[in-house]
């Protein structure tokens, strides 16, 4: 269970804030600034010996575990054989096989390839290279609320203006923005705002000239929006009978997070391309792209790769975290979570927003568009040693991203922390 033996943050946390400030440059932020010792399932000890709830999983990273047995052991066995090799050098058997586990594993039964990299926003923006260099064209469409990354060009993917991309600019062309499917904010079915995102593509951009659309199946730091039922198969339909692939943005939902391998899988929809990150190697720094193998393999040799991508290190760790998905049937665990999670949550928040969700990815956005009433929250729940994190494009919404293995006694006690801070923190 938690456990707090300080005020947070405490006075060991407080000394290295001290000297972080002469250290690490101010650029970089943090959520709550206690620095973590060691963790358990669902348990983060700091350097107080404070016992925090982990709610958001190094941002939906650590759902296997934090360390995961398996992913603990693949990385001592192959530290200690090899560390780096440069795959484009000399290449070794992990890379292939999490190539072979993605192509398996994401949505589809056609015939597929892949290749990995080391972060969420180098896969996506691989994907727009792959993506432009096989069609020919050069218009990329995103979608309102979107999060891709923070490198120039996922940037200018990115809807965010603050702090994502202020004085960041100029920011890489040809990247048109269309309206998402918001269902607690425009009312809108899927195939009615589906049809307006059309209509904006159409008149501004013409489809004949995009490359390719990508989009977060449920958004992520834009809010955890989940598109209206039918919005994403009317999307996969209209691109397919134009020529424009699909690029389905599964960093955040994949891997078991929503109670499926892939959040593309709820509806039935089967993406050109997938990028993939965060959950697919227990807490290593590893990405990929997958896709169809006739798109994949038109790239031309050298075209695509990377210093660093597929690290044998950060294999060895992904082979290690898909076994412990597999064996601990952790699609199974995601949806254990959103039962016992969602229905608490609606009763707590009752008329002053909108709870949503699939799996362990929940949220709570706050009726009003300002980010008050989920900063006071949050910060409750901080105070109690409870690690929750808020997002959306108002800053009104509190995300719930556990660990898919937390014991059922850790997550009963960091849920009834955060009902009552939702309680207090609307003004009930």
């Amino acid at each position: 269970m938690s456990r707090l033996l300080t005020q947070i943050p405490g006075p060991r946390s407080q000394e290295l804030t001290a000297r972080r400030k002469g250290a690490v440059a101010a650029g970089v932020g943090s959520t709550l600034p206690v620095y973590i010792d060691h963790a358990e399932d669902g348990l983060l000890v700091d350097v107080d010996g404070n016992r925090l709830i982990d709610l958001g999983s190094g941002i939906a990273v650590t759902g296997v575990g934090n360390p995961a047995p398996r992913v603990a052991a693949g990385v001592h066995e192959q530290i200690d054989r090899f560390s780096h090799t440069c795959f484009m050098v000399t290449p070794y058997e992990g890379y292939v096989e999490v190539c072979e586990r993605l192509n398996a594993l994401t949505p589809g039964t056609h015939e597929k390839r892949s290749v990995l990299f080391n972060s969420g926003a180098e896969a996506v923006e691989n994907a727009v290279k792959i993506a432009r260099h096989v069609t020919g064209r050069a218009a990329v469409v995103v979608f309102d609320h979107a999060y891709h990354g923070r490198t120039n060009l996922t940037m200018a993917l990115t809807a965010k203006a603050m702090p994502y991309k202020h004085r960041f600019g100029p920011f890489a062309p040809e990247v048109y923005r269309v309206p998402m499917s918001y269902p607690f904010r425009d009312g809108l079915g899927g195939p009615e705002a589906a049809a307006r995102a059309f209509d904006v593509i159409e008149k501004q951009v013409g489809a004949s000239d995009v490359a390719c659309v990508v989009i977060e199946p449920v958004q992520g730091e834009g809010g955890f929006i989940a598109p209206a039922p039918g919005f994403l198969p009317a999307l996969s339909a209209w691109c397919r009978e134009r020529g424009v692939l699909l690029v389905a943005d599964e960093i955040q939902t994949g891997f078991c997070r929503t109670g499926t391998w892939f959040a593309c899988e709820h509806e039935g929809v089967v993406p050109d391309l997938v990028t993939t990150a965060k959950g697919m190697a227990g807490g290593l720094p590893l990405a990929g792209v997958t896709g169809r193998a006739e798109v994949l393999d038109a790239v031309h040799p050298g075209g695509l790769g990377g210093t660093y991508g597929g690290n044998p290190v950060a294999c060895a760790a992904a082979l290690g975290a898909i076994d412990t998905m597999t064996e601990l049937d952790l699609n199974a665990a995601a949806r254990r979570i959103e039962a016992f999670v969602l229905p608490r949550l609606r009763a707590a928040v009752g008329a002053d927003g909108d709870v949503r969700g699939r799996g362990a990815m929940l949220a709570v956005e706050f009726a009003a568009q300002t980010p008050e009433v989920a900063a006071r929250v949050a910060a409750a729940c901080h105070a109690s040693g409870v690690v929750v994190l808020t997002c959306g494009t108002y800053g009104n919404v509190l995300r719930l991203l556990p660990p898919l293995v937390i014991p059922d006694d850790l997550l009963a006690e960091g849920v009834a922390v955060l009902e009552k801070a939702i309680t207090e923190g609307v003004g009930r």
